[in-house]
């Protein structure tokens, strides 16, 4: 148990109650995803969830200027969200901010200042904040807007009066300005965003892995349309194996539209079942069966894909649309492929490993298969920054080959130039990544990971506040999507421009998905160092080093390819006040020994 100075934000759900008597599961599922959608901007200002309740959550930061930027910054997104919802599925937060001396007992805090922002809560406007006069004290000379003074109030079971200044959305300032930048995308994203579930696996659970890579590759065949966004794999295949009904699944993950169907495999035979749902109605807006042998798969796939787009393109734009052209008529390739994507979803060094080896035979079967090519690169990339595998000269060539041939294999492919970009950046060629990044863009606007990418090439040439913008959206959007590390990445965008509080919230997110994760063990060891924090960056450098022994920030640097001279003495700075060896004390020796010989 500890004190220390924190800035609390409590926060509920105005009418909560009301929307529960009306709808109780829906009300919920729709908090559950304005949650997510907000979650972003409280780890940008270093925040971090201590409590979620019913109704809201408890939030902790470093700073009061931070709580009461990120107040600010929700309450202009939730402005946002509720402008597109009907009038009774408009959810407004109120919160309540103050600063003071906090008891923390783990991962809970306690104290008269926490209960004062619950109380502040209270009489907050719907859709704006309370914030206590000694708090605005602080905050207010950073601020560029005038709050209402609310006069003093007397809360129970706090003894002394309290000052109360108020906020609403009403003006839009520079900081929430700043805000918008990141959920700013064309009117259709937000109307039409396309789930697709799971497909039910009706024959051997040894097949499972052949319904989830049929999902699979239909969300990459659907995503690869430009006129309404696909949520990825990760989004939808949450709810696997839950009973859960269509409406309630399409308000925790904003989804306008759904798809769901059934694969069954009987010896050479297959047969598919999909359909397209509106979920709210829960209107069958298309449906299909599709009864073949297994060498028909493809032709199959590409018959289902075709239906889908034409149908959800009928139902959004009124116009048709063509399905893309299946990439492979091996089989046995595909097969291959899938198997090697269920691995690939798991996450761990030694499916990574099995990933590998399937997708290099998926590739020996068929070396036309362009999505293998791009997951290959992506899988060897990542499995160097996992610190699983030494990198090599070696390596990043065959990576880079890798996606030049994904891309020549398949230029419709957002996916394919997105990880040539990635490529390029992490090679330190700066002016090909982005060319090939924005192409990625171009191709599909609504590819939360080509954005993201994006966000990779203003960061390795040091632009770091265009790409905390893109890595925020990316995270918010894109569901945490394994091919990609955003809160990794967006760790050490904040740590360049000496936002260590909030490289510290990304990093305990990196963490809580990778425990082991060697980038993110890294900086935060860095960011500590920075700040101050002394004995916790010597004791975040040794968790470190006691995952990865061999590590030294000489090797570790030559794993980065950054424009800016200045981004790399800043990390290493980092590094090596925490405590993380430059070379290793045998080579040294080693060095000491071969002097005195000669």
């Amino acid at each position: 148990m500890e004190r220390r100075l924190a800035a609390i934000v409590c926060a509920d759900v105005a009418g909560y109650s009301r929307m529960m008597g009306t709808d109780e599961a829906g009300t919920h599922a729709a908090f559950k995803a304005h949650r997510s959608a907000i979650h972003p901007i409280i780890l940008n200002h270093g925040g971090r969830v201590v409590k979620n309740t019913g109704d809201g959550f408890l939030l902790e930061f470093p700073s009061i200027v931070g709580a009461t930027e990120a107040a600010i910054a929700m309450q202009m997104l939730m402005a946002e969200r509720n402008e597109h919802l009907p009038a009774d599925r408009a959810m407004q937060f109120r919160l309540g901010i103050h600063m003071g001396d906090i008891i923390a007992d783990e991962d809970e805090v306690f104290g008269d200042d926490v209960n004062i922002a619950v109380r502040l809560e209270s009489v907050a406007n719907p859709g704006g904040f309370a914030i206590s006069a000694k708090a605005y004290g602080e905050a207010g000379k950073h601020l560029n807007m005038p709050l209402a003074d609310a006069g003093a109030h007397r809360f129970k079971n706090i003894k002394e009066p309290v000052g109360v200044f108020t906020w609403m959305p009403d003006g839009r300032s520079a900081q929430a300005a700043q805000t918008k930048e990141v959920s700013a995308l064309p009117q259709q994203y937000r109307t039409a965003i396309v789930g697709v579930l799971p497909f039910a696996n009706l024959s051997d659970a040894g097949d499972e892995y052949f319904s989830d890579g049929l999902t699979e590759d239909l969300i990459h065949a659907l995503a690869l349309q430009s006129f309404y966004r696909v949520l990825s794999r990760n989004s939808t295949f949450a709810f696997k194996g839950k009973n859960l009904s269509t409406r309630l699944i399409a308000r925790e993950i904003d989804a306008t539209y759904l798809i769901q169907g059934s694969v069954r495999r009987a010896g050479s035979k297959i047969r598919v079942t999909a359909e397209l749902i509106a979920p709210e109605t829960g209107e069958q807006l298309w449906t299909g069966r599709y009864d073949r042998d297994i060498g028909d798969l493809f032709a199959m796939q590409d018959e289902i894909t075709t239906n889908l787009s034409a149908a959800i393109a009928t139902e959004i734009f009124r116009a048709e649309a063509s399905a893309p052209a299946r990439q492979t008529n091996d089989v046995t390739a595909w097969d291959r492929f899938l198997k090697g994507l269920s691995h690939y979803y798991r996450q761990t060094k030694e499916d990574f490993d099995t990933a590998i080896a399937l997708f290099k035979e998926a590739i020996a079967l068929d070396s036309k298969l362009s999505i293998a090519h791009a997951y290959l690169a992506t899988i060897q990339l990542q499995s160097i920054q996992f610190g699983w595998v030494k990198g090599s000269r070696e390596m990043w060539v065959a990576a880079m080959h890798l996606a030049e041939t994904s891309v020549r294999l398949d230029p419709r492919s957002s996916f394919a130039f997105s990880i040539l970009s990635w490529v390029h950046a992490q090679d330190g060629h700066y002016e090909a990544a982005m060319d090939a990044a924005k192409r990625a863009v171009a191709l599909n606007p609504y590819d939360m990971g080509a954005r993201g990418v994006l966000g990779i090439c203003h960061f390795v040439i040091g632009e770091h506040r265009q790409a905390i913008e893109l890595f925020s959206m990316a995270a918010q959007r894109g569901n945490s999507d394994p091919r990609y590390q955003w809160a990794a990445l967006n760790a050490f965008s904040h740590y360049m421009l000496g936002q260590y509080d909030a490289t510290l919230s990304w990093a305990r997110e990196q963490l809580y998905i990778n425990p082991n994760h060697m980038q993110a063990l890294a900086i935060r060891a860095a960011a500590l160092a920075q700040l101050g924090r002394a004995d916790e960056a010597t004791e975040a450098a040794e968790v470190l080093m006691s995952n990865y022994p061999s590590l030294t920030v000489e090797r570790h640097l030559r794993n980065f390819h950054w424009k800016q001279a200045s981004d790399l003495a800043h990390y290493r700075e980092g590094l090596l006040k925490a405590g993380v060896p430059l070379v290793k004390l045998s080579l040294i020796q080693s060095d000491v020994k071969r002097a005195a010989d000669s």
